[in-house]
């Protein structure tokens, strides 16, 4: 939206730019034109004739300058016409115009076939996560995302999704509200707000929140927001678990997503063999099928992971996935080992 927005105040300059030049061209060959005594071609209608016939080198050669001056201005006008014109209007104007003619545009529509779904404003980690699952179990979903950028790489990769900003009513509309099973907003807290609040007033669509600041939960509720979701809340509730946690036979703490789907965080344990290994070595997702969706590490949340980022003994782990795959997970967090078959015993 923004490089729209610079892109046409860089037109207008240019626009602007090119009429100042070419009055000063039309200026100067009415001056000279008088100069020569062609009084019958000093006029505006004229110059912008031996102008545009100049500098688009057709030159009929019905109107000439012919003095010394006249020529050289001839001359300059060609010089710098020329490039002005066909050099900065290509580059600026057309070629520009063209790509985006010839560039397949992004969808900002669902098909009509599309109902009972799940409608994800917002993409990152966390949701990539999450589409994973909902591929799997064959759920449907569509993603509003207002990165052009990022839609197309999207739907390179096979993940449904359109353009558009989801606290606007049309990409609501576009995206079926109307017939969605629930909506999950995950921006920032000011946006999802603004979505709440957008989608509530047009349906009565069950809504959950991400949030970034468990303060600001209670707006989003006010807002109209189902149920919030915050992670920084779920690791202060783990805390207080935290002693008891080792002794616990089944997984707690989790909070479910949607069916089947849950987050947790899970503590790296001294004696856990994830201790010390890059997320790449640890092979998390290949030995246990969860995802780690962010690390806490020296009391800061971070959602922008990499493979390289290293597992250490301060580390928590933010995963999704079934309850199955976080119970193996939380096994190799606590220190247990797997068989020879890949399970922890």
């Amino acid at each position: 939206m923004k490089h729209t927005y610079f892109w046409h105040i860089a037109v207008a300059k240019y626009v602007t730019s090119i009429f100042v030049v070419f009055l000063l061209y039309l200026y100067s060959f009415i001056y000279l034109m008088k100069m020569e005594g062609q009084f019958e071609y000093a006029n505006v209608i004229s110059g912008i004739y031996w102008l545009v016939c100049t500098v688009t080198t057709v030159g009929y050669g019905d109107i000439t300058l012919s003095s010394d001056a006249g020529k050289l201005f001839s001359v300059f006008v060609q010089l710098t016409g020329i490039p002005l014109v066909f050099g900065l209007l290509f580059t600026w104007l057309l070629i520009p115009w063209m790509e985006k003619t010839v560039k397949t545009a992004v969808p900002i529509k669902v098909s009509e076939k599309l109902k009972d779904h799940i409608m994800i404003c917002g993409y990152n980690k966390i949701v990539e996560t999450l589409i994973e699952e909902l591929q799997e179990k064959n759920v449907p979903y569509i993603i509003i995302e207002d990165d052009e950028k990022l839609v197309r790489t999207l739907i390179k990769r096979n993940v449904a999704c359109i353009f558009g900003s989801a606290s606007e009513e049309t990409a609501l509309k576009n995206a079926h509200i109307d017939t969605a099973r629930f909506l999950i907003t995950n921006e920032s807290d000011e946006m999802n707000a603004t979505i709440v609040l957008t989608a509530r007033a047009m349906s009565d669509v069950n809504i959950i929140a991400i949030v970034e600041n468990v303060s600001n939960a209670k707006y989003l509720k006010y807002a109209g927001a189902t149920r919030v979701l915050s992670p920084k809340q779920l690791f202060g509730d783990f805390i207080g678990r935290k002693a008891a946690d080792p002794f616990v036979g089944k997984l707690t703490g989790t909070t479910e997503f949607f069916q089947g789907v849950s987050i947790v965080e899970l503590p790296i344990y001294p004696n856990s063999s994830l201790m010390g290994k890059t997320l790449r070595s640890a092979s998390i997702r290949e030995r246990t099928g969860a995802n780690v969706v962010g690390i806490w590490s020296g009391g800061k949340l971070t959602y922008d992971i990499f493979p390289n980022e290293r597992i250490r003994e301060n580390s928590v782990l933010l995963v999704i996935g079934t309850m199955d795959q976080l119970a193996k997970l939380k096994k190799l967090t606590q220190g247990y080992q797997e068989n020879n078959h890949g399970e922890s015993i």
